[in-house]
């Protein structure tokens, strides 16, 4: 009598080989795009922001795509990519210098009569002021030394010198030529494939990722970017040292939601330690209006890109700030608005089933 075999054993065998040359295939295939995939990503992010402003020049340039491509990527060098070389070079100057620090050399002066004046807290910070001051410099300069040096090495080794900033600016923006010229069906492509994933929900959720980054350039980024561009006015005018250094600081401090007070903060002080009384008020005056910016800017553009709760987009941003780094920026927001439509469908979804009768 013959043995019965299982007739779905065929069919499962074929399953697994398809699913794991599949995985092999596009496994080998993001190897290969290894070294191109932060420049792809962030030519994906600059482009997906400033695509309305593409459309835009192409209708003034009497719908010619190239003179309006020209015309961006211009811009995108002027305004984006050049800066930032300035601010990578500045950077790695500095850690550099930090790196091979062997000595820091400190003047502690003493307490401010105005700092006892402040209340609850002015006279122990006077009181702790005073102790470190009456123990010089030295013991705090020892200390402080190997930390210096620490950070500089650490900067150094993730930035990966002047040469790969340069590198990965010059992959992002060749990638950001091609996608403003072919951005159509590149984004009609994405479309096709999530509607096959997961029919109008995949081409919904396509749509509000685009969103998503468009609400964190426009409501973070611009919003840094102004602050920063207000705050090294503000040092430049005050005549503040390290103009370069602190606003890469001040840009850093505003992207990480942190805000440019402790910047702003330290100018102000420097500036007052040196006598120079009126420019710190000046400036001090000018960084409240600076730091109070972003209250007031950021949720008017955050609400222009992509109509998602604010705590969410912050969420997104610090959480894939931390996660991922500089590019998290954007993959975490992206991430938690899909989340978010997902699960919001999901209830929805659920809402609208009849409710069952109890059993009596």
């Amino acid at each position: 009598m013959p043995i019965e075999t299982n007739p779905t054993h065929g069919n499962l065998t074929r399953i697994v080989l398809g699913v794991t040359f599949i995985l092999l295939v596009g496994g080998t295939s993001l190897y290969i795009l290894r070294p191109f995939l932060p420049g792809l990503i962030w030519a994906t992010m600059i482009v997906v922001a400033t695509w309305p402003l593409l459309v835009g020049l192409q209708r003034r340039l009497h719908g010619s795509r190239t003179l309006a491509v020209v015309v961006l990527m211009t811009l995108l060098f002027l305004v984006v990519i050049g800066p930032l070389i300035s601010l990578g070079s500045t950077i790695v100057t500095q850690a550099e210098h930090l790196a091979s620090l062997q000595s820091v050399e400190l003047k502690i002066p003493g307490p401010p009569e105005w700092v006892d004046d402040i209340p609850l807290v002015g006279a122990k910070t006077a009181e702790e002021w005073t102790a470190i001051a009456a123990a010089g410099p030295a013991s705090l300069a020892a200390r402080l030394t190997p930390y210096m040096t620490q950070i500089g090495a650490w900067l150094l080794s993730q930035l990966g010198g002047l040469g790969g900033i340069v590198v990965h600016l010059v992959i992002t923006f060749l990638f950001c030529g091609v996608l403003y010229a072919r951005g159509e069906t590149g984004a009609m492509g994405v479309r096709r494939f999530f509607r096959r994933l997961q029919g109008e929900r995949g081409d919904a959720i396509v749509v509000l990722a685009g969103a998503s980054i468009r609400a964190v350039a426009l409501g973070i980024v611009v919003t840094a970017v102004v602050q920063t561009v207000l705050g090294a006015i503000g040092f430049a005018v005050a005549g503040v040292p390290y103009v370069a250094l602190l606003s890469a600081v001040m840009l850093i401090c505003c992207i990480a939601q942190i805000g440019p007070g402790l910047v702003l903060a330290g100018g102000v002080i420097w500036l007052w330690h040196t006598g120079d009384h009126t420019w710190a008020i000046v400036l001090a005056v000018w960084s409240i209006g600076v730091a109070s910016l972003d209250n007031i800017l950021r949720p008017v553009l955050i609400r222009r890109g992509a109509d998602l709760p604010l705590l969410l987009i912050l969420l997104g941003v610090l959480g894939g700030l931390l996660a991922f780094g500089i590019v998290g920026l954007f993959v975490g927001p992206v991430v938690l608005a899909v989340a978010y439509t997902l699960g919001r469908a999901w209830v929805a979804e659920g809402d609208a089933e009849p409710e069952v009768p109890p059993v009596s």
